[in-house]
């Protein structure tokens, strides 16, 4: 918004400069984006009445005035513009004048006849960007006075950015009212008379949107000039709030715009046909606007119409068939409210941005409308005379904005700021703001103007405060904390370092979302009570998931769809299940792997991935936490009956899953290859064994080979548990090197190769020693698998 400071300083004049006034204004929130002179620099520039003029006897488009310029008698000025003419007065450049470009005035001679001077446009005093002819002044401008005197040209135009929530200082008043509270000045409002009224016509108005239009006002002015000119000086306060005049009737809704904050229109009143109604257009109704733009509404659009079509882009524009021209003799003057979500976005929906739009988006006060109508028709009369009648008032209450109080409490003032305002001071703030002040036990209930919609919570009052006391004035608040250092239990696995490992043995992490499609988390999880969301963001995104294989599955499968052979994915989340109606959230790390077991390369020939390489990094993640897990096979819905695993620790809890995706959901996903999954419970994955000091053995050790049959379904574990409770001290080591099928071994049977490393920590081991040992193993093997040794 443009704003002229000569103008605001009519309503408010701080003993402060432009640039203290600048400063004052940005750092209260309305923030400056630039100041400029209201006009360029030049001099010996002086008001000017052509006495008479002749035409030019060696050029058609020149003519040869004579000018009274103030002084003893009138100067020669030799002029080409079209609209000189005896009689009237306008700006001229004497000799020795400097014009904006460093154009100096001199005597010169045109075609034989001498020019003492230039009667000027407003092009060339740098005061509009083009010009059709000279810059008319009023007939009451005093000859020979100084342009820059007569017109108040030594004025700044400050260019304020208003954020979406201060609509409040779309307007002169609303700034003035900033300036004044900011500087403790009073400010006074603008004041008029209303108009007496000279008939009794009226114009019949119909609001049948209220929830849209809750305010409608309007009346009937007859017999107005529409040939009567602006005043300079009001051309002049929209020429520096960025608008062109045109034409006294436009301009003064232009002017109370500016000066008030609320839009207005006339119609011409000769070209509406029965009563007014504000209304929804209807499904493909055409709007011819003011710019010549015909539109087409869509039936969801309000409109200012007539009994026959619609006159007006209710809020936006203005129709070109009902609009005021050079014949137009009686107006409809209009001043509305209209509702801030009926007019959000209609603008835009048509390629518009129109001053009043602009307004009535962010909100207009809705008890201004009374007062702006009648101080339009003040200006309408004092300028093009008529006749004036009743106002005709439409309104809704219950469709009017409630102002409600908002209690803000003493002690949340200097918690949130820091400072302790005196008491005087907090009500000073807010009734210079225009609000209702109430004091109460703990603080004081302020109840907000019609023009701040801004004003709903505590904090908003709070932020006025801080705005006019001054975010300068704040004291400073060192940002330095005191906290004691976090805890890191050496029993406890660190997540990141997990995750680390992972990323290190090839896998990527992913991060899915924890809403699922009911149908993915049925066929992988059948048996878990899950949750169903009462609102979900789609029919894809429908449950919570009680497994995090729903997520990696989908994210696999896109990547396998766009030619990625080779996919390893984990990811840590949480798992929703739902037992006895409470919902359980499970921290839960899982992954998957699919393709190759290394990405292809000259080194060896490409091998996928079986269910052994996946156990291998999972033994690679509990090495990092010392902890010791069995896996026994058991089924799982989701998995390969004869690939599947359950992982349990030494104290026997279950902590995941472990195996290949069942081929049937494989097929019916679109897989195509095999693709490992494991899911394990977080928290007992990182529970860390704290090491522990033993001392080595000064004697040396001894290894010693043998290896057993035992039957196919033996496994490797079962086997060194079975060593490991023989509890034989000089045992330190088991490993099996070793697995073999095939001649001589029985169909249904293997051979296991192990070695054991034994050690005593009181004196070397003999040979008896080891071979009682030895057979103490083979017969505990025995009992406990019938294992037999291989010859």
């Amino acid at each position: 918004m443009q704003i002229s400071e000569a103008w605001l300083r009519e309503l408010v004049n701080p003993p402060v400069d432009s640039d203290q006034l600048v400063a004052q204004l940005t750092m209260a929130g309305l923030e400056v984006d630039s100041v400029e002179p209201a006009a360029a620099q030049f001099s010996k520039v002086v008001v000017a009445q052509v006495v008479s003029l002749e035409q030019h006897s060696n050029a058609d488009k020149l003519r040869v005035c004579q000018v009274d310029v103030g002084e003893a008698e009138p100067i020669q000025i030799v002029c080409g513009a079209s609209n000189v003419k005896a009689g009237s007065k306008f700006p001229a450049a004497l000799v020795g004048a400097v014009l904006p470009g460093d154009f100096k005035i001199k005597k010169s001679k045109l075609r034989g006849e001498l020019s003492f001077g230039m009667l000027c446009s407003e092009k060339e005093l740098g005061l509009a960007a083009d010009a059709d002819g000279l810059m008319e002044l009023s007939d009451s401008a005093p000859v020979g006075a100084d342009i820059r005197e007569y017109l108040a040209l030594d004025d700044t135009i400050i260019e304020i950015d208003l954020t979406p929530n201060r609509a409040d200082c779309l307007s002169v008043e609303g700034v003035a009212r900033e300036v004044s509270v900011l500087n403790k000045t009073p400010w006074t409002a603008v004041e008029f008379a209303p108009v007496e009224i000279s008939h009794q016509e009226r114009l019949e108005v119909k609001v049948e949107a209220p929830e849209a239009c809750p305010r409608y006002l309007g009346r009937l002015i007859k017999n107005v000039d529409p040939q009567a000119e602006t005043p300079m000086w009001m051309q002049e306060k929209l020429r520096r709030s960025g608008i062109r005049s045109l034409g006294p009737l436009i301009d003064v809704t232009n002017y109370v715009l500016l000066e008030l904050g609320q839009p207005l229109h006339a119609f011409d009143a000769a070209k509406l046909h029965g009563a007014i109604v504000v209304r929804k257009s209807q499904q493909g109704e055409a709007l011819n606007l003011l710019n010549e733009q015909t539109i087409k509404l869509d039936g969801e659009a309000l409109v200012i119409a007539d009994q026959q079509q619609a006159l007006a882009l209710a809020g936006v524009m203005g129709g070109n068939d009902s609009a005021v021209g050079d014949d137009t003799q009686d107006i409809f003057l209009e001043c509305a409210y209209f509702s801030p979500i009926s007019i959000a976005g209609k603008a835009r929906q048509f390629g518009l941005h129109t001053d009043s739009s602009h307004r009535f988006e962010r909100g207009v006060d809705f008890t201004l409308q009374q007062r702006a109508i009648e101080r339009a028709t003040q200006l309408i009369v004092e300028i093009s005379g008529g006749s004036v009648g009743p106002i005709i008032e439409v309104s809704s209450d219950e469709h009017l904005p409630q102002r409600e109080a908002v209690k803000l409490r003493r002690q949340r003032i200097e918690k949130m700021l820091g400072i302790d305002i005196a008491e005087q001071e907090v009500s000073a703030i807010f009734e210079g703001l225009d609000m209702q002040v109430d004091a109460v036990a703990d603080g004081w209930e302020i109840t907000p103007p019609g023009c701040r919609f801004d004003i709903a919570i505590e904090a908003d009052l709070i932020e006025e405060i801080a705005r006019i006391y001054g975010y300068n004035n704040l004291p400073n608040s060192s940002l330095l904390m005191r906290s004691e250092l976090g805890k890191a239990p050496e029993a406890v696995l660190p997540q990141d370092r997990a995750k680390d490992l992972l990323v290190d043995r090839g896998y990527q992490e992913a991060i899915t979302y924890s809403f699922v499609d009911e149908e993915i988390q049925r066929i992988i999880a059948p048996d878990d009570e899950f949750i169903r969301l009462q609102n979900p963001i789609s029919s894809e995104l429908s449950v919570m998931r009680t497994t995090l294989w729903c997520g990696l599955l989908n994210a696999a499968l896109y990547n396998t769809k766009r030619q990625q052979s080779r996919v390893r994915l984990f990811e840590s989340g949480l798992s929703f299940v739902n037992k006895a109606g409470e919902t359980v959230q499970q921290p839960m790390l899982a992954g998957l792997a699919l393709g190759g077991v290394h990405a292809e390369q000259w080194g060896e020939k490409i091998r996928k991935v079986d269910f052994f390489d996946v156990k291998a990094d999972l033994e690679a993640l509990f090495s990092l936490t010392g902890s010791v897990i069995s896996y026994q096979a058991e089924k799982h819905p989701a998995l390969h009956p004869g690939q599947s695993a359950r992982l349990y620790n030494t104290r026997g809890d279950a902590i995941g899953w472990l195996g290949m995706l069942h081929p049937t959901l494989e097929k019916q996903l679109g897989f195509d290859t095999q693709v490992f999954l494991f899911e394990l419970d977080l928290n007992k994955v990182l529970e860390k064994q704290i090491p522990v000091f033993k001392s080595m053995s000064r004697f040396p050790s001894v290894r010693r080979d043998l290896a057993v049959i035992v039957e196919e379904n033996v496994s490797a574990a079962d086997i060194i548990a079975s060593i490991e409770n023989c509890q034989e001290q000089a045992i330190q080591a088991v490993r099996i090197f070793d697995v073999y099928r095939g001649q001589g071994v029985d169909q249904g049977c293997k051979s296991v190769a192990l070695s054991l490393v034994l050690q005593d920590f009181s004196q070397t081991l003999t040979d008896s020693e080891i071979d009682a040992i030895f057979s103490r193993v083979l017969q505990t093997l025995t009992t406990d698998l019938s294992a037999k040794l291989r010859d």
